[in-house]
């Protein structure tokens, strides 16, 4: 969608110098995220992309944020650019009272969006570990940093985004589970060891010549890193449902994403940061089901039936390993035809 843009947007972009007075500017609204309004902004010679944060999340449920969460994830993408400078785009402005930042603009040709690429059964094991090489990689450059802590107490914006939505929503609609779901609710909040970004997942990420470039860090907080690892390691699970012909692959792929990670993870002993994401995981699985956040890939009932009954089980008996949580997802679907649920896979 291109239109002009408020002035507000317009006049940022000249006090920032990002564009001269009179300058041609082209403003297209990239589709994809629920809370944010990003666009593409081709001016003559070059492009870039600006981001605002909405207050009203584009979900079903009523859900509301603060738009200061767009001061919070310019300040991890400054922390992770500090770090790892090509895991995120160059940054180039912002505005904390607007809740405006601007950034590079990485086409798409060169750099592909990692959901984008699995959902079209693209799916190769060596993107997945180096995903999960560079969100180790920054999680131990943010342990136990007591400035860090302050400077990303985000408690409520955490609650708002993810504990909430995610966990207790999803306790709300299990009352049979709600005990188990509260208690990893209140653990979640109550762990600060790292800087977390909060949402890594594979529509969070592309796939770049140098390595994976993370996106959309609004819900970033110094707390528990095992949040983030389940985050992405569901996704891909959750994917073998509309990919059976690369269920292999995708399985190959969470593991190798974990063990990439706990290579970088000195800050804490593995059987207890591993022990977390691994009581984590079923608990995202639901969520993504019965949250306020579904996937929308999961179109037949009988997908959405499925995780409830292996999420619930986990649930009630956590594995203490990721390992464990794969072994038993792939042992249940093994006794489903889960084949016949999705044509997606025919077209790869």
């Amino acid at each position: 969608m291109t239109f002009p843009p408020e002035p507000a947007l317009t006049d940022f972009l000249l006090d920032h110098k990002l564009a001269e007075p009179g300058e041609a500017a082209r403003w297209t609204l990239m589709a994809g995220g629920v809370s944010s309004d990003l666009w593409r902004v081709d001016l003559p010679g070059r492009s870039l992309c600006v981001k605002r944060a909405l207050a009203r999340l584009r979900v079903a449920a009523d859900w509301w944020a603060p738009v200061s969460r767009n001061a919070c994830e310019w300040a991890w993408m400054r922390f992770a650019a500090g770090h790892l400078p090509d895991s995120v785009p160059e940054l180039l402005a912002h505005d904390a009272k607007a809740g405006v930042f601007a950034m590079a603009y990485l086409p798409p040709e060169r750099y592909p969006v990692w959901k984008a690429q699995l959902l079209d059964g693209e799916v190769c094991v060596d993107t997945a570990a180096a995903v999960g090489d560079v969100l180790g990689a920054l999680h131990a450059a943010g342990a136990g940093d007591g400035g860090l802590a302050e400077e990303f107490a985000t408690d409520d914006n955490f609650h708002i985004l993810r504990i909430e939505p995610y966990l207790l929503a999803t306790a709300a609609a299990h009352p049979g589970l709600r005990d188990v779901l509260r208690h990893l609710a209140d653990r979640t909040a109550a762990t600060r060891l790292a800087l977390v970004h909060g949402d890594v997942s594979p529509k969070n990420i592309l796939v770049g010549a140098a390595g994976p470039v993370l996106l959309d860090a609004e819900c970033a907080w110094y707390g528990d890193p095992a949040f983030d690892l389940a985050f992405c390691v569901n996704h891909l699970l959750l994917k073998t449902l509309v990919l059976p012909g690369r269920r292999a692959e995708l399985l190959r792929s969470g593991q190798a994403l974990a063990e990439a990670y706990f290579r970088r993870s000195g800050w804490e002993p593995r059987p207890a940061l591993e022990g977390r994401a691994a009581s984590l995981l079923p608990a995202l699985m639901l969520a993504r089901v019965d949250g306020k956040s579904p996937v929308e890939y999961l179109t037949d009932e009988r997908q959405r039936v499925f995780v409830r009954t292996v999420a619930s089980a986990l649930l009630r008996t956590p594995g203490r390993t990721i390992g464990d949580v794969l072994d038993a997802w792939q042992e249940a679907l093994s006794g489903h035809a889960v084949e016949t649920w999705t044509a997606a896979d025919r077209r790869t």
